[in-house]
């Protein structure tokens, strides 16, 4: 961070001109006496700013917004940043982290001269935070605190790639409170302290494209925080904890949105949050011009609210802001195909109109933002969840929040511990006090995770756990509660995110009164317990994703492995490890290395040499493909290798060389290979190779080359699966679920539903029975009953394991990565007496050409397709309706309900879709009533 200051012995709102100038030039100062109002020596004219700042016409040779005739480069962000903080009084400026490319992601704090000294600018932001714990503060001091202090408002733009005018724009909002004059501005500098971070993403911006160079959608990563660009940011807040937070975006068309949102909104994001963002909404319109909203014979460069965009899955830089820190957590949407300058100018007018609102009701917000920690803490106390409600004036709760009591979650230490500790990480950095039991505790009435119940519930000692009465009762609701109970059926992203589901760790919750004993957790725990003989080992049980980074970290360094195949630890010679470094890794990691006094023993592991498919319907942008980049390559290590269609149609070097294929998601049913690429395929497998085949096209072409005897079981009408969790049942015994219990949870997005092996192992299999259980919003989630999603299919010396999902879908579906890891490490020729007899039965050429044509088509590409329901009255409708945009609709009915499925191969989101938004607000026009969407 840097702080450049200049005339620091006069008022920033004078210094340029003098009393003498003001005079001259015919302006008057406002004088005031209070803190909300405008600083006294400030002047009525808007367009007076400090001379020496250099204005955006000055630096770029255009103006932002109105008169601009291009759109920024990212260096160009980055210099301008720099230029406005050497040269005001007003601004800090500092880099949040370095993007995976290595580029600086600046910011800018902006706020009166005397704010933003290195003393003052802490003591602000120190008693700002101190209002987030009201356990520590009185009324009195909190009373103070909002009559005194400035709200802290965050302006970030550029999460996505192409989506930059919200960036631009906030450089114009940098220049005008970094130099204006205004009492407008005064008023601003005087009550706000605007954290500005203008590119959230410059990887993405300089490559124009939705994701970061990994191909993260960072707008989901929020809670994960898995890539760099997301992770510092959270940070950021932690240190400047917002009140209100805009979220800058573009979509398609020449409209503009702000909220009031769409429904659904989370039930645990308190209510002072959503009347801020629907009043701002109010403050937008005022301040919005162009052709104010939209209606009628208004279309363009005019604005909507109440459609498209919810408040709801706990990934978004809306809904973090609003359940994690209390703000008004907003998500400003501007039409892509707007001339430039009316791009930037309407984003600039939004944040304009915003920040003048904050800093107007400044004192009320962060009066209420105090007590929406105080009624947290009652809350909690009381094991009260909030409850389901809606705010588009036509819609109505369609599922209520059960009625329920929770007080306390447990974390259990039996297994996955990395995993467990992970996850205790990720609760702490969001500042969720959890503890360690030091001894056991008896939950009278304990609920497990996965629907069931037990009373006398003994938790063990070194347990974690979470009790709901502090102030981050939301937060941990909202990331640990087994269901979110959305109230309304509208989606465009997945309906459950539950952290112990996504992990897959034994969790139970109880809304008893509990006292026990135990310890506030302080850093990640785990490393080397004990130091080990030369003669001995070290070893740890290899039963989660951190564990399995662990284990392929190792691999990389050179270090020989063994693992046991019945229990599943890894073991190796302390003379091939330096302890201090052993320790670091494993801490680093929530991995506990314990000493042995035997040798290492077990089946030695081998460092893959690891193929990533590249070829025909791979995206290499995005979706699973850049997760196994991320994942795979730059935390485990691993040199992840291409491989093209070519190079398996011709046998070449790249492929056959390779010990594991990896082929993600995509939209080729055959990844473009030959019948001469499908025999060689085979053939390499069955020399020893392993193929690892993810969701649609993974095991598509798995099915073409007949390696695998699964087929696909069709989706019946009305079947919708929204990513949800399900319980399936693990075939423990086989080296992919090696290590995983016996009952597991698997997330779901609509998958493809295979039916079962008859050559293979079933690794994981939905229950057919009353132990089938999921969460989230699923219609026809009984089609599943008996399918499988993960199989273990030999052929020859080698294996293709299929997965029916995405295990590494955003990097946080932590119980897959771990089966992926299995897979990667399965030693040749582990093919277990069943599995030979099954294979035995290979499919011939003209069964493997049936069933390969027997595939249903892939309507969702790597994500979903769309999917309206509506009553069968309403069809006919709809279909007019749909007719305008599409001819590709299919309909079917199924319980007084009629689906219209449209395809969308590419797999795009609702911000990416050409029609969607407008299609849905035409069918609201039309008055046609929507039973769900899911886009």
């Amino acid at each position: 961070m840097r702080f450049r200051a200049m005339m620091r012995n006069k008022s920033p709102y004078v210094a340029a001109f003098g009393v003498a100038a003001l005079v001259a030039a015919g302006l008057t100062l406002t004088p005031t006496a209070s803190a909300q109002s405008a600083a006294a020596d400030c002047v009525s004219d808007p367009n007076a700013h400090v001379a020496s700042v250099p204005t955006p016409e000055q630096f770029f040779g255009f103006p932002l917004g109105a008169g601009q005739t291009r759109i920024l480069t990212t260096p160009e962000i980055q210099s301008y940043v720099a230029a406005v903080g050497d040269a005001s009084d007003r601004v800090r400026t500092g880099t949040m982290v370095k993007s995976v490319l290595g580029q600086d992601l600046p910011y800018a704090i902006v706020s009166n001269s005397a704010n933003v000294t290195d003393a003052r600018l802490k003591k602000l932001t120190d008693d700002i935070v101190s209002l987030r714990d009201p356990r520590t503060l009185t009324d009195a001091k909190a009373a103070k605190i909002a009559t005194d202090n400035p709200a802290i408002v965050w302006v970030a733009g550029n999460v996505h790639g192409g989506e930059k005018s919200g960036a631009d724009a906030s450089l114009k909002t940098l220049y005008e409170l970094a130099s204006g004059l205004s009492c407008d501005v005064a008023k601003r500098n005087d009550n706000l302290i605007t954290i500005i971070l203008p590119t959230q993403n410059p990887d993405g911006r300089d490559a124009n494209r939705r994701q970061n160079e990994y191909g993260f959608d960072l707008n989901r990563d929020w809670f994960a925080r898995s890539q760099p660009e997301t992770d510092a940011k959270i940070e950021l807040l932690r240190q400047y904890p917002p009140q209100v937070f805009i979220d800058a975006h573009e979509m398609g068309g020449r409209q503009y949105f702000f909220p009031p949102n769409a429904d659904p909104i989370h039930h645990e994001i308190a209510d002072a949050p959503v009347d801020w963002i629907n009043r701002i909404g109010e403050a937008n319109k005022a301040g919005f011009g162009f052709n104010g909203a939209c209606g009628g014979a208004v279309t363009v460069e005019c604005y909507f609210n109440y459609a498209t965009y919810d408040l709801f899955y706990m990934g978004y830089g809306d809904t973090v802001p609003a359940a994690g820190f209390g703000a008004a957590g907003m998500t400003f949407e501007k039409g892509s195909t707007s001339a430039v300058p009316d791009r930037v100018q309407q984003q600039f007018n939004t944040q304009w109109a915003t920040t003048g609102w904050a800093a107007a009701n400044k004192h009320e917000v962060l009066t209420s933002y105090f007590k929406i920690w105080k009624d947290a803490l009652a809350e909690g106390a009381q094991g009260k969840l909030e409850p389901n409600e809606v705010v588009q004036p036509t819609n109505t709760v369609q599922f209520p929040v059960p009625e329920q009591t929770i007080r306390s979650y447990f974390l259990l230490p039996n297994r996955q511990i990395g995993d467990v500790r992970k996850l205790v990480e990720r609760l702490r950095q969001m500042d969720v006090e959890v503890y360690r039991l030091t001894a056991p505790l008896t939950v009278p009435n304990a609920k497990i995770f996965g629907g069931r119940s037990e009373s006398g519930k003994v938790i063990p000692t070194g347990s974690y756990y979470i009790p709901m009465e502090q102030p981050q009762k939301h937060w941990i609701q909202a990331t640990l509660g087994e269901d979110p109970y959305t109230p309304f059926p509208y989606f465009y992203d997945v309906s459950s995110w539950s952290n112990p589901l996504l992990a897959g760790v034994d969790t139970v919750y109880s809304g008893d009164v509990v006292a026990p004993s135990a310890e506030l957790v302080r850093k990640m725990e785990g490393g080397v317990a004990q130091g080990a003989s030369k003669k001995g080992s070290y070893s740890f049980p290899l039963d989660s994703s951190s564990a399995s980074e662990l284990t392929f970290k190792l691999l990389e360094q050179g270090v020989a492995l063994k693992r046991d195949l019945t229990t599943g630890v890894v073991s190796f010679s302390p003379t091939e490890v330096d302890r201090a470094e052993l320790d670091e890794a494993a801490t680093a990691l929530g991995v506990t290395v314990t000493a042995n006094g035997t040798a290492p023993s077990g089946t030695p592991l081998a460092n893959p040499d690891l193929g990533l498919f590249n070829g025909t319907g791979i995206s290499t942008t995005s979706g699973s493909y850049g997760e196994a980049r991320y994942v795979l390559g730059s935390r485990w290590g691993i040199d992840l290798k291409p491989v093209g269609t070519a190079d398996i149609n011709n046998n070449t070097a790249a492929f056959t060389g390779r010990t594991v294929l990896l082929v993600p998601d995509g939209s080729n049913a055959t990844g473009g290979l030959n019948a001469q690429g499908q025999a060689n395929l085979k053939a390499w497998v069955s020399n020893g190779g392993t193929y690892i085949g993810l969701r649609n096209e993974g095991t598509r072409v798995a099915r073409a080359a007949g390696l695998t005897s699964t087929t696909e079981r069709t989706k019946p009408a009305g079947y919708t699966v929204v990513g949800s969790h399900f319980r399936v049942d693990t075939a423990t015994s086989d080296p992919v679920g090696l290590a995983r219990p016996s009952e597991d949870f698997q997330f779901n997005n609509g998958d493809p539903i295979l039916n079962p092996s008859t050559t293979g192992t079933n690794v994981l299999t939905y229950p057919n029975n009353a132990t089938f259980w999921s969460n989230g919003y699923t219609v026809g989630a009984d089609t599943l009953k008996g399918s499988v999603s993960v199989t273990n299919e030999p052929t020859g010396a080698g294996h293709a394991v299929l997965f029916s999902y995405n295990p590494l879908f955003r990097a946080y579906n932590e119980n897959g990565i771990h089966l992926l890891a299995n897979a990667i490490l399965q030693p040749k020729g582990t093919a277990t007496a069943t599995q030979k007899r099954a294979a035995a039965r290979s499919l011939a050429p003209a069964e493997v050409t049936a069933e390969a044509s027997a595939e249903a088509p892939n309507l969702g590409g790597e994500w979903r397709p769309i999917q309206i329901q509506v009553a069968d009255a309403d069809l006919a409708r709809t279909q007019a309706v749909v007719a305008k945009y599409t001819g590709t609709a299919t309909v079917a009915k199924a319980d007084g309900s009629s689906y219209l499925t449209i395809p969308n191969p590419e797999g795009l989101d609702i911000h990416e879709h050409p029609y969607l938004r407008d299609l849905i607000n035409d069918l609201n026009v039309a008055g046609v009533p929507l039973r769900s969407v899911v886009g």
